[in-house]
């Protein structure tokens, strides 16, 4: 057994970009963190919601950082403790992108019915992907399995590339509601176009490096068959 330093020159790209996104979401969350906002992110969060008739949708507070999301199945926010109770631009800019995820959930937004409706085959293959592709790359007799295995992790990439659009869709719709409502004042909206913005880069290098592990995959199967 060796590591295969091809994988490494795959993924590298991604893993930098992803490791850039991280530097930037810390850092741009900690500034705006100390930018005072007029609400709490719940309250924030709550705005948004009923503004948009959406008084069923529930907001909880949840333990973790940053560990927010929504929920489409209960129809709740959830929302971590310093988005939840902070009256800051970076709690409000959170609090509201992920009442966008509700809005869109209200609407039927169509990327967002997609990428719910892919959450299990992308959650089973995340997980069996790569025991299928080993399995078959190293045993002959199972050979079979290892294009199962790519097939599995494709439906991984295709939730990526699918989220990819919800999530920005989600901003946008947090940014225009944060000024339409009052909430943050277009000046100050730089925080929170700062926090969002980093926030999505991390959505990308995910996709991008989704795409390569395929890549990676389909250039070691095609290899085998050689």
């Amino acid at each position: 057994m060796y590591f295969d330093w091809t994988y490494l020159l795959y993924i590298a790209p991604a893993l930098l970009l992803g490791l850039w996104a991280q530097f930037r979401v810390k850092a741009t969350y900690a500034a705006a963190q100390k930018m005072a906002a007029p609400l709490s992110g719940a309250a924030a969060a709550r705005h948004v919601l009923d503004s948009a008739g959406l008084q069923s949708v529930g907001i909880e507070q949840i333990p973790g950082h940053l560990s927010d999301h929504y929920d489409p199945r209960h129809k709740v926010l959830r929302l971590s403790p310093e988005v939840y109770q902070s009256r800051s631009l970076a709690a409000v800019g959170i609090a509201a992108h992920e009442a966008g995820h509700a809005l869109q959930d209200a609407k039927a937004y169509l990327p967002l019915v997609v990428r719910n409706a892919a959450v299990p085959a992308a959650s089973f293959g995340s997980n069996a992907s790569f025991f299928l592709i080993f399995i078959g790359l190293i045993f002959q007799p199972l050979a079979f399995l290892a294009p199962i295995g790519i097939g599995l992790f494709a439906c991984v990439v295709f939730f990526q590339i699918v989220n990819l659009p919800v999530e920005f869709n989600a901003s946008s719709r947090a940014k225009t509601q944060l000024v339409a409502l009052g909430i943050v004042p277009p000046q100050e909206m730089t925080y929170v176009n700062k926090v969002l913005n980093a926030a999505a880069l991390t959505y990308v290098a995910a996709t991008l490096q989704a795409i390569m592990i395929l890549l990676y995959y389909l250039m070691r199967y095609s290899g085998s068959r050689d």
